[in-house]
């Protein structure tokens, strides 16, 4: 039973060692080690603060990311509603100059089919006049033989129609 109960010297010198390990470590080692705490603490501090604004950094970035992403999207929408606009004006422009061609076109045929009408009816003309001449000639030839009562018959009608 004595192990379980410590007598008098063995506590007292327990208390004397304690007290001389605690006053070697308090002038030896207890700065040293603050100091290597504190070193610490403040290293641990910076690495918080360092990563709060790597954390703030990145948000901006994210932030800045996403305006550019839209200010992106804005702009090749509004080429896309350029580039729509220019091929409809191309096309619509295309389609009345293809208008005014087409008609300057009809109307050039309309002009010539005229000119080609009023050739053909002057032809028709006088041919008709050429025929008629014929006609009346050789009538003439047959109702009057001789050249005499020809040339009087002609005379008669100038003068009708001069008269008239």
């Amino acid at each position: 039973m004595g192990l379980v109960t410590p007598d008098f010297g063995l506590v007292f010198w327990m208390v004397l060692s304690f007290l001389i390990v605690l006053y070697i470590l308090k002038k030896f080692a207890w700065h040293p080690i603050l100091g290597s705490l504190k070193t610490r603490e403040d290293s641990i501090k910076e690495a918080l603060e360092s990563a709060e604004m790597a954390k703030d950094e990145m948000a901006k970035l994210q932030a800045g990311n996403e305006r550019i992403l839209q200010e992106t999207k804005v702009e090749r929408e509004t080429l896309l509603r350029d580039a729509r606009d220019v091929k409809d004006k191309i096309i619509s422009d295309a389609k009345k100059e293809a208008s005014i061609e087409a008609e300057k076109i009809i109307e050039l045929a309309y002009l010539q089919i005229q000119n080609e009408k009023n050739v053909a009816l002057n032809e028709v003309k006088e041919q008709i006049v050429s025929l008629s001449v014929n006609i009346a000639e050789k009538i003439l030839q047959k109702k009057f033989k001789y050249a005499r009562e020809q040339v009087k018959y002609a005379d008669d009608i100038l003068k009708n129609i001069e008269l008239n």
